[in-house]
């Protein structure tokens, strides 16, 4: 009897064992489960289906899909030239803002660091930009930017940088895609600034300390000492803002539409174009791949170039 009891007690014992290790972190498949699904729903399977998509299109007239092999993609790369300036454009977007964006992030968040007059109420007024809508922001924008009654106009002619004839947003267009950058450096700079600022308070002050002590100035402080030490968290905060910025849309699609003249058009709104508006559903799959894979390889360039590891 006693026997008995003890080997119903060791078995219940390793049954207590064995689920106690299946939900603890020892086995991590139960934990992981959701983001695995979550992932391969939100992520992978779109890539892998507008993969598929890329090769057939939709023929709107007997409203079936037509498989049409490689034909997008050759069309794309070959005989798109509206792609090509959608491209090129894209790409002077991306280099503007980043440079722009990095800049006065770098420069508010040190000035910031100084503990400038209520410089706890700006380090709070400076995330309202980041939180509001980018639609609503490219609507404010437009108001602003308007050639007759926008503020931002009024004073651009009343200083001589714009005339009437050529004005932010319309004319010939060539000040097109600043009007769009304005608004995207008015939103996202405080994105750099935050990051930035977070990363001036986390130095070791020791070392600022033995730097003034030995001589060295503000700028030697700066370019030798603070900017070597934040370049870890100035590289990442690039690299989300790069990914970020090839998906540009909201701005372009609510002031000024692509144009004038496509001066301003995006690969993103190029998509929307291709995909809502001319019904090429096909056609704007293989873009949105492209816009996919651009922003992939960035990253993954960025990252080998400036040995980023997480």
């Amino acid at each position: 009897m006693a026997n008995r009891i003890a080997a119903q007690s060791e078995l219940s014992l390793k049954g207590n064992q064995k689920r106690r290790h299946f939900w603890s972190s020892e086995n991590p498949v139960f934990w992981l489960a959701p983001a695995v699904v979550f992932l391969f729903l939100y992520s992978i399977f779109p890539l892998l289906f507008n993969l598929y998509r890329s090769l057939y299109e939709f023929s709107s007239s007997k409203k079936v899909w037509v498989f049409v092999e490689l034909r997008n993609w050759i069309k794309l790369f070959t005989d798109d030239s509206r792609f090509i300036n959608a491209l090129g454009i894209t790409l002077q977007y991306v280099a503007i803002a980043l440079v722009v964006e990095l800049l006065l992030g770098l420069l508010i968040a040190l000035l910031l660091d100084s503990k400038p007059w209520a410089s706890g109420l700006m380090q709070t007024l400076i995330i309202l930009p980041m939180v509001t809508a980018p639609a609503v922001a490219g609507l404010m924008f437009r108001l602003l930017e308007h050639s007759e009654f926008g503020v931002l106009s009024i004073l651009a002619y009343s200083t001589g940088i714009l005339i009437k004839d050529e004005p932010l947003m319309g004319g010939t267009g060539k000040y097109a895609l600043v009007s769009v950058l304005i608004v995207d450096i008015w939103q996202w700079t405080p994105f750099f600034i935050l990051i930035i600022l977070a990363g001036l308070k986390g130095m070791p002050l020791e070392v600022l300390e033995a730097a003034e002590v030995d001589g060295a100035n503000w700028f030697q402080r700066l370019t030798r000492i603070k900017i070597p030490l934040l370049f870890g968290v100035i590289t990442v905060a690039i690299l989300f803002r790069l990914v970020d910025l090839f998906k540009v849309f909201d701005y372009i699609a609510i002031m000024t539409a692509g144009g004038p003249a496509l001066r301003s058009e995006s690969v993103s709104y190029y998509s929307f174009v291709n995909t809502f508006a001319q019904v090429k559903w096909g056609y704007g799959a293989t873009i949105g791949v492209v816009i996919m894979a651009m922003a992939w390889l960035s990253a993954w360039v960025y990252q080998k170039v400036f040995h980023l590891k997480w």
